[in-house]
């Protein structure tokens, strides 16, 4: 049986501490894009202050997510397919990735501060040969064969297991 296929999900949340230029760039723009739609759903005689106010009296607002990430999408798009803040046992950083999913976490039409945002990253697909050494043992290449290039990544925060395909798992602890 071949081994099975999985995808990982990388979750980045920008927040006013955000330092990098990059991460500044998205915080900012996606504050003043959310700034502009926020007017679609909101009651102007008497708006509400943050997203999940906002949310709680208009469902509609959850098409937020999407229109305010319109202003992070050129950001995105200058990674390249390739985020680099994943390291792998060697310490080379980068996950690829094929695809993203902008949300707002809150934010406060009148306090900037408050303004927070998630982004979270999906590989490509990688045929995962196993644990070692509490690292996700996987390979770019999909189809079964009897040797793979292999990437490490260690178990870390806010990176996780999306999507699995059946398969059969080695058992690489005991390597």
């Amino acid at each position: 049986m071949p081994y099975p296929k999985i995808k990982l999900a990388y979750r980045t949340v920008i927040d006013n501490s955000a330092t990098q230029p990059w991460d500044r760039y998205i915080f900012e723009d996606t504050h003043r894009e959310y700034l502009m739609q926020q007017q679609l759903y909101n009651d102007k005689a008497n708006p509400k202050a943050t997203f999940r106010e906002l949310l709680s009296v208009n469902p509609n607002a959850e098409k937020l997510h999407y229109l305010t990430g319109i202003a992070a999408a050129s950001y995105v798009q200058q990674l390249k397919g390739n985020f680099y803040r994943v390291s792998d046992v060697l310490g080379t950083t980068f996950l690829p990735f094929t695809g993203y999913r902008f949300d707002i976490v809150n934010t406060d039409i009148n306090d900037i501060t408050r303004h927070k945002v998630g982004i979270t990253f999906y590989s490509p697909l990688f045929t995962y040969l196993g644990m070692v050494n509490d690292c996700y043992l996987v390979s770019l290449a999909t189809e079964d064969k009897s040797g793979y290039e292999t990437i490490m990544f260690p178990i870390q925060p806010q990176l996780s297991i999306c999507y699995y395909e059946e398969g059969t798992i080695n058992n690489l602890e005991k390597l």
